[in-house]
């Protein structure tokens, strides 16, 4: 038992597993944002602009009875489903349509700008990496002008005392 919970712990805490539920805890987010963008902003504009609700697009199934017709107009696909009559909801079906789709490019749009700014980081880091590094002057002796290393305190050329070197 103890082994099967050390199992466990380690398959629940590995790096992949939280990443994915962080991945879906944001993506119900984002869902959450587009969905409301779609059935708050962009239904009823689309509707405004075809002058019509898709959510009241709808076929009875079978004949209604005349006591159900309200001045002779069809009910709404509740008060059907109320007296029993099934209904074919194409106008939801239009709206998931429409929801998938948005859904889909919005998706599409975010991966897009990741795998551009993806793309500019390795461009960016190339180009770093291509590019000369600096060179750095050698040390002279402030005496004799020859060559000295970084870290010499005397010059082996006129064994003058060397001054710190200055970064």
């Amino acid at each position: 038992m103890k082994k099967f919970f050390s199992d466990f712990k380690a398959f629940a805490l590995k790096g992949n597993v939280v990443d994915m539920a962080v991945g879906v805890i944001i993506g119900g987010a984002f869902g959450a944002i587009v969905s409301s963008l779609i059935n708050d902003m962009i239904m009823p504009l689309l509707g405004l602009l075809i002058k019509a609700d898709f959510s009241t697009w709808f076929v009875p199934l079978k004949e209604v009875p005349a006591e159900l017709l309200v001045n002779g107009a069809m009910p709404s696909a509740d008060v059907l489903a109320e007296a029993g009559i099934s209904v074919f909801h194409y106008g939801k079906f239009i709206s998931a349509v429409i929801y998938f789709v948005l859904i889909a490019l919005a998706v599409f749009i975010v991966v897009r700008a990741l795998r551009k700014a993806e793309e500019k980081a390795k461009e960016l880091k190339k180009k770093e990496e291509e590019a000369p590094a600096e060179e750095k002057k050698p040390r002279l002796c402030p005496y004799c002008k020859q060559e000295v290393a970084d870290d010499a305190t005397r010059c082996p050329h006129c064994t003058s005392e060397l001054p710190p070197e200055e970064e």
